[in-house]
């Protein structure tokens, strides 16, 4: 089966920066789009940022010019790299991907369990 783990959450001071991970493990084919949402306590889960195959980004307003998505396809890893991180930036970051998985023909969206960024003095 696919699993999607991330790495890299943790607490960081307003205008520091943390880079987070996410690898894919099991058996498919290498994902096509792959992202990153985010969730704040009573808040909606929300897109942050994603990547495709071909290195296409798409950033959500609030976080264009700070963060940084990136990919490793060799390793079926994406990344955000966060700078400026201010207060409004805690949550609960999601890894996502679009995978097909081996024997299958069909495409599938995979969550991974989160990893807690918090952003405080």
């Amino acid at each position: 089966q696919v699993q999607l783990v991330e790495s890299g959450g943790g607490l960081v001071q307003p205008g520091g920066s943390l880079k987070l991970s996410c690898t894919a493990s099991g058996c498919f084919f290498s994902p096509s789009a792959m992202g990153w949402y985010r969730q704040a306590p009573g808040k909606e889960r929300e897109l942050v940022a994603t990547i495709t195959s071909g290195g296409t980004t798409n950033y959500a307003d609030s976080v264009k010019g700070r963060f940084t998505i990136s990919r490793d396809n060799a390793k079926n890893t994406v990344y955000l790299q966060m700078n400026s991180l201010r207060p409004e930036d805690t949550a609960g970051y999601y890894c996502n991907a679009d995978i097909r998985r081996c024997g299958s023909i069909t495409t599938m969206n995979y969550w991974g369990r989160g990893t807690l960024v918090t952003v405080s003095s």
